[in-house]
């Protein structure tokens, strides 16, 4: 009876460690994808206060004497000190193909209709700021069985009204 009870734990030992086998590469896979949204998060945070800032310069074109292109290079170098793409060339807002930790900055003036009547016409600064984020982790996982997580293009949008 005693050896019975034996055989029993060993045999319980070993499906431990097969159900460990099983689920750890699944369970790091969600904690590495958890990270990589963090980092993309992150990341897209910073590319959402870049545009803010360079729409923000823009507005100030009349008092300050800020150009379209000093906004831009102001959101370049916001996304340089925080360390989002450093070391790549801005390219052209809207290229493809998205390759990794390419950015890019616009600032564009205009005016907007807000309707009414009469029409109510106001000025604007339209400032598009894009970011091509590489997943560290998730990305090349993914290669492996043949997906194409890799890169994702964060994209934002800040429009301010001259005043």
């Amino acid at each position: 009876m005693a050896t019975l009870t034996t055989a029993r734990v060993r045999t319980a030992r070993g499906q431990a460690v097969i159900e460990m086998a099983l689920t750890l590469p699944l369970l790091l896979l969600v904690i590495f994808g958890i990270f990589d949204f963090g980092f993309m998060f992150q990341r897209y945070e910073v590319v959402t206060n870049a545009a803010r800032e360079a729409a923000r310069l823009g507005v100030l074109r009349d008092s300050g004497g800020y150009t379209a292109p000093e906004a831009a290079a102001r959101a370049v170098s916001y996304l340089d000190a925080s360390g989002v793409g450093i070391g790549v060339a801005p390219r052209a807002c809207g290229a493809m193909p998205e390759t990794p930790n390419s950015r890019c900055a616009e600032v564009t003036f205009g005016t907007a209709d807000l309707g009414g009547t009469p029409p109510k016409i106001v000025n604007e600064v339209t400032a598009v700021v894009e970011y091509d984020h590489e997943h560290i982790f998730v990305g090349p996982i993914m290669r492996l069985f043949g997906g194409s997580m890799g890169t994702v293009r964060l994209r934002a949008i800040s429009t301010m009204r001259l005043e």
